[in-house]
């Protein structure tokens, strides 16, 4: 069994070891597709395979939709000349269900795959004659939250930027400036519409594209690169727009037990491939069953009737509330409390930390009694049967393979929203923050963290996080068993864009210190707290 079009002839070997199949006709869908595309696609990693490729599959299996989605990378090219390519731009995705159940079906909806590369002529001039389509709809994206800043973290213009900024859309090298010259092409063709739709997982996506590329059509207009109207274009929302959405599925890297499985069934030619980028891509994908996707309907020319595949369309300040529930009290907020205690309890995997009795309890009161009484409250979604779900279907799941290390990375970027939006929200409803207990205890925890050693008083390795190297010299006086002077801390608690607030102004930098000061008390410590408390 080899997971290319000669290898899925046979359809009854593979129907007959469970695996569900393309139910459409694939050769009439990719001729049709590259007649008149609709969808094109940057980022071709797992969540776009898990989702996006995954819903687009259910239209075309009820015939609902009748062409597939063009995936083009720009990041690591290697993805598609070592994983999309071999395999005819099929995958397969095992779902894991939280009831033991797998699911496996074979992804066969991309139409084809691409490469933007605009030293590559081929490859970038097809791009462009595939953006002088009538036909195109929407480009979406997952290109993660970094693919979007033009600047490093000094605020300095990135190198590559400034000078695709002086050069012009011939030969972009940036990612943003390469998808720049390809909506330019558009605009070349006629100004033709388009709606061009981040589903990354950061907030106000639709925004953070529109300055992006914004910024890159005023630097080629004001340079004399593009031609006057691109800017204008660019921001006519009746011509391009850029719709603002919140997606939530886990999609960890593939898993090697997943692959064994699949080994068992019969498949060969898994073995994942680590790029030279180092990006670990593999021909399947092992993602959870619960997703949601809710966009912004703005589609200038139209769009297809994704909402069949249960995909949410409404309007900008929907997507907006549905995004604050998620991310700042109903799962980011656990995720990241699992994060930094898991690391600390020696933990590999979310799911075995949610059979921890203190931790569960520790989340679950994060979520319903400090997070639930000051949720927003989209209409569209509920936000306690959101929270059920995570506590009782997603994070339990024992088959999901993520990791505390993974979702511990940039901590520093993600405890201003995760927590620091639920403190505001008491304020703004006459409760008072410092009454909060558990959401200190995690701040607390992340300090203990910052040590890098663990309750058994053993060294590790902090997960990557660009603020890290500043943020120790405020904590490298913490010597595990030894008292502290809180005073080289009590900046960093008054730093809102770290914590979301100061700490000391809403009264509650006192608590974390009292926490942090049992969390260093000496091996076993941390456990002794999370007893104590949660």
């Amino acid at each position: 069994m080899k997971l290319n079009e000669n290898g899925l002839r046979n359809r009854e070997i593979w129907e007959s070891r469970g695996y569900a199949l393309p139910k459409f006709d694939r050769a009439k869908m990719i001729e049709e597709t590259k007649e008149n595309p609709v969808w094109v696609h940057f980022g071709a990693g797992n969540i776009f395979r898990a989702f996006h490729a995954a819903a687009a599959q259910k239209l075309l299996n009820e015939g609902i939709m009748d062409r597939g989605i063009i995936v083009a990378e720009g990041f690591d090219y290697e993805i598609i000349e070592k994983e999309y390519r071999p395999n005819d731009n099929y995958s397969i995705l095992v779902t894991l269900k939280s009831d033991g159940s797998i699911e496996r079906t074979v992804v066969g909806s991309i139409a084809e795959s691409c490469i933007l590369d605009s030293g590559n002529a081929a490859e970038f001039g097809h791009l462009r004659e595939i953006f002088r389509k009538d036909s195109l709809q929407l480009c979406s994206f997952t290109i993660t939250e970094k693919g979007y800043l033009l600047v490093n973290a000094a605020r300095e213009t990135q190198p590559a930027v400034q000078a695709d900024f002086q050069n012009g859309p011939g030969r972009p090298e940036s990612y943003i400036g390469k998808v720049a010259a390809l909506l330019y092409e558009r605009f070349l063709a006629g100004a033709k519409p388009v709606a061009m739709v981040s589903t990354d997982n950061c907030s106000h996506n639709g925004d953070r594209l529109h300055a992006a590329m914004s910024a890159f059509a005023e630097a080629w207009e004001r340079n004399g690169r593009a031609k006057a109207g691109f800017a204008a274009y660019v921001s006519d929302r009746t011509k391009v727009s850029f719709p603002w959405s919140m997606i939530d599925k886990i999609t960890p890297r593939p898993d090697a037990s997943v692959e064994e499985l699949l080994k068992r069934d019969g498949l060969e030619e898994l073995e994942p491939v680590i790029t030279s980028k180092n990006t670990y891509v593999a021909p399947f994908v092992n993602a959870e069953e619960t997703e949601y996707l809710v966009i912004e309907d703005a589609f200038p020319n139209g769009r297809p009737a994704l909402e069949r595949a249960g995909i949410l369309f409404t309007d900008r300040e929907t997507v907006d509330k549905v995004e604050q529930m998620k991310v700042c009290t109903c799962l980011n907020p656990l995720h990241t409390a699992l994060a930094v205690f898991g690391c600390l309890l020696g933990y590999t995997r979310i799911s075995e930390e949610m059979r921890d009795a203190e931790l569960v309890s520790l989340v679950r009161d994060i979520g319903r009694a400090e997070g639930l009484p000051v949720v927003t409250d989209p209409g569209v979604l509920d936000p306690g049967t959101f929270l059920d779900t995570v506590l009782n279907v997603r994070l339990p799941n024992p088959f999901m393979p993520d990791t505390p290390q993974r979702i511990a990375s940039d901590t520093s970027q993600k405890l201003a929203i995760r927590f620091g939006e639920t403190l505001k929200n008491y304020r703004k409803t006459g409760r008072d923050p410092a009454l909060l207990r558990k959401i200190p205890l995690v701040f607390a925890g992340w300090l203990r963290y910052l040590m890098a050693v663990d309750d058994e008083g053993e060294t590790f390795a902090l997960s990557p996080d660009p603020m890290v190297p500043d943020i120790l010299d405020y904590v490298s006086g913490l010597k595990l068993g030894e008292r502290f002077d809180p005073e080289p801390l009590r900046p960093l608690l008054a730093d809102a864009s770290v914590f979301g607030v100061d700490l000391w102004e809403y009264g509650l930098a006192e608590r974390v210190l009292g926490y942090l000061e049992e969390l260093t008390a000496g091996v076993h410590a941390v456990r002794e707290t999370l007893r104590r408390y949660a």
